[in-house]
């Protein structure tokens, strides 16, 4: 009997060297095998979100950008069911891939908890689309939408990440005074944000904007993490430098501006941008002088590509990581603000992308008290000029596009492990 307990002991033991042996980590490639790369962040987002809570590894210039997942079979379910490539690695390949990290320019992060989000958009109907609320809803990453009244009931504390697009915080209404004011769209929009502002006291929609302004500065002051595209990037640094200062045309407000407008900003309350030149009249589609002119916009779509720099991985984790992709040279893409001027720019702010031998950077971060924001300029990266009326791109034909890969590094960035990233 005692010989038969032993050998079965012996063989249980046998068996569990085996099976230890075959399992495998799960592999997300992020290089060009993969097939779906949006879907990709989706996964991994997938993977963090209770009850699951599986800690995903980011390697950082591995394989573009690659995520490695525990053995786990919803792991392999979920990517078979997203369309997500992935490849099994032993522990020895994983071992391998350790040590190719260690020896480059690599590095891994832990991402441990599923983000919370809230994207900024209004509750109306507006002729045109939110290139961040396209990939979320692709990747199938859960989101809330809020607006200035979540914003000023103090609710931005419940997110973990917050993003903006389109919205004018001058409370100029997008600068569409000129062309679009009859339109009925225009009339609603204004008509809402009227009513808002007089609902939280303030007489006008720029008054209103301001304090939507200071509430989301507060909010990364705080330790948040706020990613913005388009026109919310300087409108925002615009609205803040003149708190309290009225910038907004007449027409457009029905207040008249201050005539010592230009010697009241206060650069210091900006996020990014300083020593910027407000644009006044009302018929300009344009606020000030942080987004390259108008003028300079080429329907040679080469010119506006923009490079993404490298960064060391082990230094530098956090510009490193929202700069994964698998490719360094990006197509260009326009914007009610496309580019930053960089002499316009903050000597604190860090320049992740540029549009090569000209005065333009396109992606840039920074930080402000505990928290983070990311600035991306354009409005949609597979539309080079995105008008108004345009129907929304379809993501579909566009699973591995580089430009909306940046934003998804964006929305992954407040999971990772908060020792891994200090500097």
């Amino acid at each position: 009997m005692d010989r038969l307990i032993s050998k079965i002991i012996t063989i249980l033991f046998l068996i569990t060297l085996y099976t230890a042996a075959c399992r495998a980590d799960i592999l997300v490639p992020m290089d060009d095998t993969q097939s779906d790369h949006l879907k990709a962040y989706g996964l991994a987002y997938w993977a963090l979100q209770p009850p699951r809570e599986i800690t995903v590894k980011w390697l950082l210039n591995y394989r573009g950008g690659s995520f490695l997942f525990p053995d786990n079979q919803d792991i392999i379910s979920k990517s078979n069911i997203m369309g997500v490539s992935y490849e099994f690695k032993s522990p020895g390949q994983v071992k391998e891939i350790e040590k190719e990290i260690e020896n480059n320019n690599m590095n891994i992060v832990l991402l441990e908890k599923a983000p919370k989000i809230a994207v900024y958009t209004p509750p109306i109907d507006q002729p045109w689309d939110d290139a961040v609320i396209l990939a979320l809803e692709y990747a199938e990453i859960p989101f809330d939408k809020i607006w200035d009244n979540e914003v000023l009931e103090g609710k931005l504390s419940e997110y973990d990440w917050l993003h903006l697009h389109h919205e004018d915080f001058t409370g100029q209404l997008g600068k569409f005074f000129a062309v679009f004011r009859h339109t009925s769209w225009y009339i609603a929009f204004e008509q809402y944000n009227l009513k808002t502002a007089k609902m939280f006291g303030y007489k006008t929609i720029p008054e209103l904007k301001a304090q939507v302004a200071l509430a989301i500065r507060e909010y990364v002051e705080r330790g948040g993490f706020l990613f913005a595209m388009c026109a919310a990037t300087d409108t925002l640094d615009i609205a803040l430098s003149a708190y309290k200062t009225d910038i907004v045309p007449q027409e457009i407000d029905g207040t008249p501006i201050d005539p010592n407008y230009a010697g009241k900003l206060d650069f210091s309350k900006t996020f990014a941008f300083e020593k910027f030149n407000i644009i006044t009249k009302p018929e300009i589609y344009e606020y000030s002088d942080i987004d390259v002119s108008s003028e300079n916009y080429s329907n040679a779509h080469e010119k506006e590509d923009f490079t993404l720099f490298e960064f060391a991985a082990k230094y530098d984790p956090v510009p490193t990581m929202l700069t994964q992709c698998h490719r360094r040279i990006i197509k260009g893409f326009l914007g009610q603000t496309t580019c930053f001027l960089k002499d316009k720019i903050k000597d604190n702010i860090i320049i992740m992308g540029e549009v090569k031998g000209e005065n333009k950077a396109k992606y840039i971060h920074g930080t402000l008290g505990k928290g983070t924001f990311s600035f991306y300029g354009g409005h949609d990266p597979e539309d080079y000029a995105h008008e108004v009326y345009e129907a929304p791109t379809n993501l579909i034909f566009y699973k591995n596009s580089p430009g909306y890969r940046l934003i998804l590094n964006n929305v992954l960035f407040p999971a990772a492990k908060k020792e891994k990233l200090k500097t």
